[in-house]
């Protein structure tokens, strides 16, 4: 008789406690709670559990839920007394003070991996963050010099960033043949650990048309093809470059199963029309095994029982998997 794998144990924030991530947490914890997924490590104010509970409809379980086998919780004080659905510097400092203490969990091997709920960007600046976004935030405060990327997962595939929270008109600057083999193999071997056996990886072009030969930008003629050549001598399974338009309509078809972008919007768009409710996103590269929801704090829905659980649990499935790469 085989012995069933350890479960693994998901230290978990709600993320901006304006949004929808107290109630996704509520509804985690259900799920925990009624025997399904890894157990969680629950880092949240008893006032912000109550909200979560109170915005799912299951605030007369509560106790019972946080009670249940597999959840554990790790209570934090001074939870601020902000309005939800609203961008607030409180909320921001909240965020990044709950999913400090996850991190500290974790560095003391009390928990395996982290997820956390939706991050607001305007909230975390205005609790003064000076990085631009969470994966720098993550960079600098685990201390790591390594190359990290956010990953995304959606409908059965997935995408890397060569770049990522940064003005459209730097891209092109900030693409390089290291930047690019580096992005694809963590891509790759994050896709591995996920269990894809050698999994098949695209390169997008930059410019319309792949550049169609340098009319329309050499980029890929001087840097994304001598990459994508460099990486494949590596040892990594992967073609390109590709124009963007095209490559997304028939990666399935041809069996590409992850893509390797230039920007942002060159991924997200494509990736959010193909599955946006369970999207997930990876913040790769840093040592342990790091994911959230692909969506945002969705302050209009707040409270209205219409938040999607799908991104969340996805998030709390694929970071468990991901566990034994990091």
């Amino acid at each position: 008789m085989t012995t069933p794998a350890p479960r693994k144990r998901i230290a978990v924030t709600a993320g901006d406690p304006g949004g929808v991530g107290p109630e996704l947490l509520a509804r985690a914890i259900a799920r925990r709670a009624n025997g399904e997924g890894d157990n969680l490590v629950v880092f949240a104010a008893e006032d912000e559990l109550r909200r979560g509970f109170e915005q799912a409809d299951l605030r007369e379980s509560m106790d019972e839920l946080l009670a249940a086998d597999g959840v554990e919780v790790r209570p934090l004080s001074d939870f601020p007394s902000t309005p939800v659905g609203e961008v607030h510097g409180d909320s921001g400092r909240w965020a990044l003070t709950a999913l400090r203490a996850a991190l500290d969990a974790i560095e003391c091997q009390d928990a395996d991996a982290l997820v956390f709920g939706p991050l607001n960007k305007a909230s975390l600046h205005a609790s003064g963050m000076q990085e631009y976004d969470e994966m720098r935030w993550f960079e600098g405060q685990m201390q790591t010099e390594s190359e990290v990327s956010e990953l995304n997962a959606s409908a059965g595939l997935w995408t890397s960033r060569v770049t990522s929270h940064v003005p459209l008109r730097a891209v092109a600057d900030l693409i390089t043949e290291e930047r690019i083999i580096a992005v694809t193999r963590l891509l790759s071997e994050q896709m591995s650990a996920a269990g894809y056996t050698n999994p098949k990886l695209a390169v997008c072009a930059l410019n319309p048309h792949g550049g169609e030969n340098g009319s329309f930008g050499t980029e890929e003629i001087d840097i994304i093809a001598p990459a994508v050549k460099a990486a494949a001598a590596q040892g990594l399974n992967v073609e390109g470059p590709f124009p963007a338009d095209t490559l997304f309509v028939t990666a399935k078809r041809r069996g590409y199963q992850g893509i390797v972008t230039m920007f942002h919007d060159q991924g997200q768009l494509a990736l959010k029309a193909m599955g946006f409710a369970g999207g997930v996103t990876v913040e790769a590269g840093l040592g342990i095994a790091i994911a959230t929801p692909a969506h945002g704090t969705a302050f209009d829905i707040v409270g209205t029982g219409q938040a999607d659980t799908a991104s969340m649990f996805n998030a709390l499935d694929i970071a468990g998997r991901l566990t034994d790469a990091s």
